[in-house]
């Protein structure tokens, strides 16, 4: 099983996409709030080199945006 963290705000639609995606696709994930959570925006900021959401890592792996085909392709899915 994939070790899968999503970083996301509230009223984020591709948030709401993403987890989507992992819920039809049986995928656990962490979620973390970086609209409340200043530590984990600036590991987001860090990590990514955006304050753009959502900002997926899978196995470390970093995927910006609701890039269906990249995450199906680190979770193995295709």
């Amino acid at each position: 099983m994939a070790n899968v963290k999503i970083y996301t705000t509230p009223p984020c639609v591709y948030c709401k996409m993403a987890k989507a995606y992992f819920k039809e696709n049986s995928i656990e994930y962490k979620e973390v709030d970086v609209a409340s959570d200043l530590k984990a925006r600036q590991e987001m900021i860090e990590k990514s080199g955006t304050i753009g959401v959502p900002v997926i890592e899978i196995d470390g792996k970093i995927i910006v945006g609701f890039d269906r085909p990249r995450i199906a392709q680190a979770l193995g899915l295709n």
